[in-house]
C-alpha cells in the first residue's frame, strides 16, 4: 500500500513529467507555424526567418531580424525561356552566404500565400535540411496581429553549409521524360495554373493541359480574405478528394507555367502530408516546346 508521503512524491513526480512534456511540445519543430508561436519564439538564435517577400516590401517593412532572399535568385532562364533550379550546388552555396547552416531551423515566410517561399521550401526539402517551417499567413497575417515590424536590413555573417558525406537529393523533382512516361493510373498528375490557362484556347497554337491532368488552382490552398491562411487541412484534403486525389502515399507530379505557382503547390501538400510529390520544374514553357507532346483543350482532364 503507498504512503501518503510516496503519493505525494509520485504525484510531485508526474507533474514534473507533465510540465516537461508540454514544454518539449511547445518548443517541438513543426512545419506550419502561426504568428503567434514566431512572435514568442523569433528571437530563438537558432531560429532564421527568411522572408520571400518582394524587394520593395521588404525594404517598406518586414519582420524584425529577418533575412530576405528575392525569388529570382532560386531559378536560371534558359535561352528558351525555360526557368528551372538553379540546382542543389548553388543552392548550397546560397544558404552559407545567407548565415544558414544545417543545424539552423529556418522559417519561411513571403506576403502572398507563400508564392514565393513554396521555392526555397522545394529546394530545402531536395536538400533533407532538418528543421522547416512555414509561416502560416506569412507577413499579412503578422501584420494583422499588429506585431511589431521594421525596415532595418538584415544580413547575418556568412558560414557554410555543411551536407553529410553520403547525401543524396531528395526525390522531388521531375522533367520532361518523367512527365511524357507518367503513368496516370498509377500517379496524380496536377495543374495549378488559372482556369482560362487550364481549359486553354483553340485560337492559339499551343494551349491547354496535359493530358489527364487535374485541376486545382494554387490559390485555393489559401484564404485572401483571413490573412493568406491556408485553409484547414481537413477542407483542402476534401477539396483534393473531390478531384479524385484521396491517397497521400500515391506519387503526384505538380506543375504550372514555369514551375512558380508549382512549388506553392508542392509545399501545400507536403504540409497536408502527401509523402511522394514532384514538382515538373519545365512545366507547360517546357513541355509545350516539344512539339511530340499532346495538350487537351477544355475543363475535362
Amino acid at each position: 500500500m503507498r504512503t501518503k508521503s510516496g503519493f505525494i512524491v509520485f504525484i510531485l513526480f508526474a507533474t514534473m513529467l507533465i510540465v516537461a512534456s508540454a514544454m518539449a511540445s511547445e518548443s517541438a519543430f513543426r512545419k506550419l507555424v502561426d504568428v503567434e508561436w514566431l512572435y514568442k519564439h523569433q528571437k530563438n538564435k537558432n531560429i532564421v526567418i527568411v522572408d520571400m517577400s518582394d524587394s520593395l516590401q521588404y525594404q517598406r517593412f518586414h519582420i524584425p531580424g529577418s533575412i530576405h532572399l528575392p525569388y529570382p535568385i532560386l531559378n536560371r532562364r534558359l535561352k528558351s525561356g525555360v526557368s528551372l533550379s538553379i540546382g542543389v550546388e548553388k543552392v548550397i552555396k546560397l544558404l552559407g552566404a545567407l548565415g544558414i547552416t544545417r543545424e539552423t531551423h529556418i522559417v519561411l515566410l513571403d506576403d502572398t500565400g507563400g508564392f514565393n517561399a513554396g521555392r526555397l521550401f522545394w529546394e530545402l526539402e531536395r536538400l533533407g535540411h532538418p528543421k522547416i517551417s512555414v509561416l502560416n499567413g506569412g507577413l499579412v497575417s503578422w501584420v494583422l496581429k499588429n506585431y511589431p515590424v521594421d525596415n532595418k536590413i538584415v544580413k547575418k555573417d556568412k558560414t557554410s553549409y555543411k551536407i553529410p558525406s553520403d547525401f543524396k537529393p531528395k526525390n522531388n523533382l521531375t522533367d520532361l521524360a518523367g512527365v511524357k512516361g507518367l503513368n496516370l493510373k498509377e500517379s496524380y498528375l496536377i495543374d495549378v495554373r488559372s482556369r482560362p490557362e487550364y481549359i486553354g484556347s483553340k485560337k492559339l497554337a499551343r494551349s491547354g493541359h496535359i493530358p489527364g491532368a487535374k485541376w486545382f488552382p494554387w490559390t485555393d490552398s489559401f484564404a485572401v480574405n483571413k490573412g493568406f491562411k491556408f485553409h484547414s487541412f481537413n477542407s483542402l484534403f476534401k477539396s483534393l478528394n473531390k478531384l479524385g486525389i484521396t491517397d497521400k502515399n500515391k506519387p503526384t507530379v505538380i506543375y504550372c507555367r514555369s514551375g512558380h505557382r508549382a512549388a506553392q503547390t508542392y509545399m501545400t501538400l507536403r504540409l497536408l502530408g502527401f509523402s511522394s510529390v514532384k514538382l515538373y520544374d519545365g512545366s507547360i514553357l517546357e513541355y509545350a516546346k516539344d512539339k511530340s507532346t499532346v495538350l487537351s483543350l477544355g475543363a475535362t482532364p
